[in-house]
């Protein structure tokens, strides 16, 4: 495999189609903020503004920014969506809307904790880049709530009854996993370090199932069982891809090969679990005991589970040696380029059928938005970079 061509190709992709694609198309330069619902050629269809993507677009600017080139259209374009953000996302309170019209009116309620973990990540970059203090004192109070909130993350907009079937999810312990290495300039130490180790434990412990094969599930109970429902038996493989290759930065970051291992190990497991053997690619949900799940979409193949993929198999291969890793990532790097990527426009289709054919032609919506591609290339170019 030659690492040279490879992180070429990614670093040009990412610098030369997909971020051209969204400072030209995404941009409202009347009201501030992005548009991410674009059509397959960057159209606008629909202008409502989602707060998680127009966060998730802030924070990619902004980390580019900071990490790849001061270039001024990058930074412009973070500071304007973070303008927006600041101006409009919140109650006041920096209690973060889920969506407002075009020109920042709310329209649906802060029932979302995603909302806020993207407006933290996105004002704690956007500080790094701009050295504005207000930006980082909005990541620091916005951290603060989300962790007042780990226990109901939706609140008072929780339809759960509570005390019959109580169940924890995956997705904070797994976002918090990166979000604290994200703000790490704006932490106490101590508390950095103790929020690390609580996440991690979280992840590796509790929804890591060992007597289940070692795959990662979606739903424990409060104390931490496995539950037999719906949302009990719910494995969502990209989403736990995901996550390990944060335990991976986790663990290198702590010199702890024990648990890269463990990362990587898992990354193996949740690849091999996931994979469709009858048409390639990954499935979007399964249930852990093969029953029907209640996602009827769960056969179609998403852009981010296999550019998640591709950055934690990379990274398990960096870091262990491990030439199954290897494998795979060609394995996947080969599903991925000949299926999500647009031969006609930039940027990549998010969503095919089980068979790999474009089932939405769409490059932006309520759910994709500017982060998953961009950040996937960005992530690979570089460990790429540093296998050549």
């Amino acid at each position: 495999m030659n690492f040279k061509n490879l992180a070429k190709q990614y670093k040009d992709e990412l610098l030369n189609s997909v971020l051209p694609f969204w400072i030209e198309n995404s941009q409202d330069k009347e009201f501030g903020g992005y548009y991410t619902c674009l059509e397959r050629d960057g159209s606008v269809f629909d202008t409502d503004k989602f707060i998680w993507l127009q966060g998730r677009e802030v924070w990619l600017f902004s980390m580019l920014y900071n990490k790849v080139e001061k270039r001024q259209e990058w930074l412009d374009c973070a500071v304007q969506g973070g303008e927006f953000l600041r101006k409009y996302g919140h109650d006041g309170n920096y209690n973060w809307y889920f969506v407002l019209d075009r020109k920042g009116n709310p329209l649906v309620e802060p029932y979302n904790i995603f909302s806020y973990t993207f407006a933290t990540m996105a004002f704690g970059q956007l500080s790094l880049a701009t050295g504005n203090k207000e930006y980082a004192e909005i990541a620091k109070k916005t951290f603060d709530i989300i962790l007042s909130k780990v226990e109901n993350p939706k609140g008072k907009w929780n339809k759960v009854y509570s005390g019959t079937r109580d169940l924890k999810n995956f997705a904070l312990p797994m976002i918090l996993c990166n979000l604290a290495l994200e703000i790490e300039p704006l932490l106490d130490k101590d508390f950095l370090d103790k929020t690390i180790e609580t996440c991690i434990h979280e992840v590796m412990d509790v929804f890591y199932r060992p007597e289940l094969g070692g795959i990662i599930i979606e739903n424990v109970t409060t104390d931490g069982k496995l539950s037999d429902c719906f949302d009990g038996r719910l494995v969502n493989p990209g989403h736990s891809i995901e996550a390990m290759w944060f335990i991976m930065d986790l663990g290198k970051r702590l010199n702890r090969p024990d648990l890269i291992e463990k990362a990587k190990n898992t990354t193996l497991t949740m690849v091999n679990y996931g994979w469709d053997k009858e048409f390639g690619g990954i499935f979007y949900f399964k249930d852990r005991l093969g029953n029907p799940t209640q996602q009827l979409e769960w056969d179609q193949k998403l852009w981010w589970v296999h550019i998640e993929t591709m950055i934690s198999l990379l990274k398990g291969y960096q870091l262990t040696g491990s030439e199954e890793c290897l494998e795979w990532f060609e394995k996947v790097h080969n599903y991925v380029w000949t299926h999500f990527k647009d031969p006609q426009y930039p940027e990549w289709f998010g969503y095919l059928n089980r068979r790999g054919e474009v089932l939405l032609p769409l490059k932006g919506g309520k759910w994709k938005g500017c982060f998953h591609v961009p950040r996937g290339l960005y992530q690979c170019w570089q460990v790429l970079d540093q296998l050549e």
